[in-house]
C-alpha cells in the first residue's frame, strides 16, 4: 500500500491537526457538516445542484467549480505563483553562472566564491523568518508584492556595482527579499487547493523551479560569452552584469501580476474574516464557471470552533496594527516550539537543513566543476582525470594558482553542460506531478534522497567530462522530485495560522544548509577533495529518512 492509499481507510489517523476530533475518530467538523448538508463529505454536491447554505473550506473550494468545470482561476493562480518560484530560483542559481565570468572583475578565488554563493542564503535566513511571520499576521498577497519589488531593485543595483564588498551587500539584500518568497508563496498557493488536488498542484508549481533553472542556464549561454557592454578605466558594465540585469525582469513582472489575485481564503477564514473569504470564493466561482457571483451555492462559511485561540487576547488592550502584528509574530513563533507541533518543527528543520546542503551545495558548483574539467582538457587533451585531480591542476597549475594571470573566458560547452543538467529534471518533475497524490510525499522524498546521495558519492569515482555530466544530470533529476515532495510535505504539516511562519523557519534551516554546503565545499574541494561528496551523500540519505516520522498529509485537508 502506498502513502496515498491511507486516505481510503475508514478510520483516519489523528495527528496535531485533529485536535477537534471526537472519540470515535470522526472530526466534529465533519459531523456538523453532515447535519447541515445531509450526507457524507465524500459525495459533495457540484456547483450545478442547488444551494448549500453552509460549508467549510474544503467544500467551498470544490463548489467554485474546481471539478465540474475547467478551473481557469486555478490555472491562472498556478501560472502566477509558478512564475514567482521561477523568479526566485533564477536569482539564486544565477550566481553559479556569474562566478567563473566575474572572477577577474571582482578578484575572486575559491574561498570568496564560496562566500559569494553563500551570502544570498544568509540574507534569505534573515528574510524568511521576518517575511513569513508578517505574512501570518498581515496576509500573503501584500507581502509577496513587496518582496517581488524589493528583489528586483536589489538585483538591478547589484549589476552596477564594481567591487566585491558592495556586490556582497546587494546580494545579501537580494537574499533578504527572496527569503520571504519561498515560505509565503507556498503557503498562499496551497491555501487555494482542495485536498484531492493539492499534491499534484503543488508539484506542478515545484516544476517551475526547473523552468527557472532552464531559463537562467539558457540566458547565461546566450549572454555571458558575448563581448557586449561598456568598459572604461573606472566603470565596467559587461556581459555578466547585463545577464544579471535581465534576471531582475521577472521579479517586476510577478509583482504586477500578483495585483490580479485575491488574498488567501484560508487565511481570511483563519482570521475570522468570513465575509471577505466568501467574496473570494464567489470571484473564483465566477472565473471558473463563467456564471454570476450570486449563483455561487454557498451562502455562509463555517469557521472552526477553535479559531479564537489563534488570536492573542492581550492584543485587545493594544491599539495599532504594528503592535498587533508584533504580538502575532511572537505568539506564532512560540506555538511552533510547543508540543505537539514541536516534533514536526524539529523534523522539518532537520530535513530542510540536510537536504539543502546537498541541493545547493552541489547544484551551485556544477558550472564551476564543468569549467574546471574544460580547463583541464584544454591542457591535457584526451586524458582522463578524477574531480580531485582536475581540481588539483586548476588550483596549483591553472587559473586559480596564486600569481597567475586571471582569465574569465568560458567555453560555450560549459553552458551547454549546465543546460543539460537542469533539463534532466523535467522528466522527474512530470513524474512528481502525476504521482504525488498517488504514491505520496514520503515515497518521493525517500527515493530522491537515497538516489541523490548515491549520485553524490559516485562523483568521487568519475574520470572524465562525460561521466561528470551523466552523474550531475542524474543528481539534478532525482533531487528535483524530492524537492517537490519536501515542499508539499512541509507546507501541509503546519496549521493555517502558523503555516507561513513554520515554512519560513524550515526555510531558514534550508538556507543555513545552503550556506554551509557552499562554504564547506569551497573549503574542502581544494584542500580535502574526497570529503565533500561523501559528506553530502550521508546528510541527504540520513535527512530524507526522517520524513518517515512525519504524519501522512497526502489527500488530507489542510488544518
Amino acid at each position: 500500500m502506498v502513502e496515498g492509499d491511507i486516505g481510503l481507510k475508514k478510520k483516519q489517523d489523528c495527528d496535531v491537526k485533529d485536535q477537534g476530533r471526537v472519540p470515535n475518530g470522526c472530526g466534529s467538523k465533519e459531523l456538523e457538516l453532515k447535519k447541515i448538508v445531509g450526507g457524507s463529505l465524500k459525495n459533495l454536491p457540484d456547483a450545478e445542484k442547488g444551494t448549500v447554505e453552509k460549508a467549510d473550506f474544503e467544500e467551498a473550494i470544490v463548489l467554485t467549480g474546481y471539478g465540474s468545470f475547467i478551473p481557469r482561476f486555478h490555472y491562472l493562480l498556478l501560472a502566477v505563483c509558478g512564475f514567482v518560484s521561477t523568479s526566485e530560483e533564477m536569482d539564486v542559481i544565477s550566481m553559479s553562472f556569474i562566478l567563473p565570468s566575474a572572477q577577474c572583475d571582482l578578484k575572486l578565488n575559491t574561498y570568496t566564491k564560496g562566500w559569494l554563493n553563500s551570502i544570498i542564503f544568509i540574507g534569505m535566513m534573515a528574510g524568511a523568518y521576518v517575511w513569513g511571520s508578517v505574512a501570518d499576521s498581515l496576509g500573503r498577497k501584500k507581502v509577496l508584492i513587496a518582496i517581488s519589488f524589493m528583489n528586483g531593485l536589489c538585483i538591478v543595483a547589484s549589476s552596477f556595482t564594481q567591487t566585491f564588498e558592495i556586490f556582497m551587500i546587494f546580494r545579501f539584500l537580494n537574499g533578504a527579499a527572496l527569503g520571504g518568497s519561498g515560505p509565503v508563496i507556498w503557503s498562499y498557493f496551497a491555501e487555494f487547493q482542495p485536498k484531492v488536488k493539492r499534491g499534484s498542484m503543488l508539484s506542478s508549481m515545484a516544476a517551475f523551479w526547473t523552468l527557472g533553472n532552464l531559463f537562467v542556464a539558457g540566458l547565461a549561454w546566450l549572454v555571458i560569452p558575448k563581448d557586449i557592454g561598456f568598459t572604461s578605466d573606472s566603470f565596467k558594465y559587461n556581459s555578466w552584469r547585463i545577464f544579471l540585469l535581465l534576471c531582475a525582469f521577472p521579479s517586476f513582472v510577478v509583482a504586477l501580476l500578483l495585483f490580479m489575485l485575491p488574498e488567501s481564503p484560508k487565511f481570511l477564514l483563519m482570521r475570522g474574516r468570513t465575509k471577505e473569504a466568501l467574496e473570494v470564493f464567489q470571484g473564483i466561482y465566477k472565473m471558473n464557471t463563467g456564471r454570476s457571483r450570486d449563483e455561487y451555492p454557498v451562502k455562509e462559511l463555517l469557521v472552526e470552533a477553535n479559531i479564537g485561540r489563534y488570536r492573542n487576547p492581550a492584543k485587545k488592550a493594544i491599539e495599532g496594527k504594528y503592535k498587533n502584528m508584533f504580538l502575532d509574530i511572537m505568539d506564532n513563533s512560540r506555538q511552533l516550539f510547543v508540543s505537539p507541533i514541536l516534533r514536526f518543527t524539529i523534523i522539518s528543520i532537520t530535513i530542510n537543513f540536510t537536504f539543502h546542503i546537498g541541493y545547493y551545495g552541489l547544484m551551485m558548483w556544477f558550472p564551476e566543476l564543468f569549467n574546471r574539467f574544460d580547463e583541464f582538457s584544454r591542457f591535457h587533451p584526451g586524458q582522463d582525470a578524477t574531480v580531485c585531480q582536475v581540481t588539483d591542476f586548476v588550483v596549483n597549475h591553472g587559473t586559480l594558482k596564486k600569481g597567475s594571470q586571471c582569465s574569465d573566458t568560458i567555453e560555450s560547452a560549459v553552458f551547454m553542460e549546465s543546460l543539460i543538467t537542469v533539463a534532466a529534471a523535467i522528466p522527474s518533475n512530470i513524474l512528481a506531478v502525476l504521482g504525488m497524490d498517488r504514491f505520496g510525499r514520503k515515497f518521493f522524498l525517500v527515493f530522491s534522497t537515497l538516489a541523490s546521495g548515491l549520485c553524490a558519492s559516485s562523483m568521487y569515482y568519475i574520470h572524465n567530462k562525460t561521466q561528470n555530466l551523466i552523474v550531475s544530470a542524474t543528481f539534478s533529476s532525482v533531487i528535483s522530485c524530492g524537492n517537490a515532495a519536501l515542499d508539499c510535505l512541509i507546507t501541509e504539516i503546519f496549521p493555517t495560522n502558523l503555516r507561513a511562519t513554520g515554512v519560513a523557519i524550515s526555510m531558514v534551516a534550508a538556507r543555513l544548509g545552503g550556506i554551509i554546503g557552499n562554504i564547506v565545499i569551497a573549503t574542502l574541494l581544494d584542500m580535502y577533495c574526497p570529503a565533500p561528496t561523501f559528506i553530502v551523500a550521508a546528510l541527504l540519505i540520513g535527512g530524507g529518512l526522517l520524513c518517515l516520522f512525519l504524519p501522512n498529509t497526502t489527500r488530507e485537508p489542510l488544518s
